[in-house]
């Protein structure tokens, strides 16, 4: 049996290289993450626009 010493049993594992996949899932997700924020963004501002209209409030965008 071997000998446990402090170095042995406490050595910290080296920074772990990030794979192709996890690099592709990363970009992934950053993808879809943007996407999301733009389509909610999106709704809020048509959801707005549908009540001010069904409000009688004059919108801002729409040309006279």
């Amino acid at each position: 049996m071997t000998k446990l010493t402090k170095t042995t049993v406490f050595t910290a594992a080296g920074p772990v290289k990030e794979t192709q996949m996890d690099k592709t899932t990363r970009a992934a997700k950053e993808i879809t993450d943007d996407e999301t924020e733009k389509r909610r963004v999106k709704t809020s501002r048509l959801r707005q626009a549908r009540h001010d209209r069904e409000a009688g409030v004059p919108n801002a965008a729409t040309p006279k």
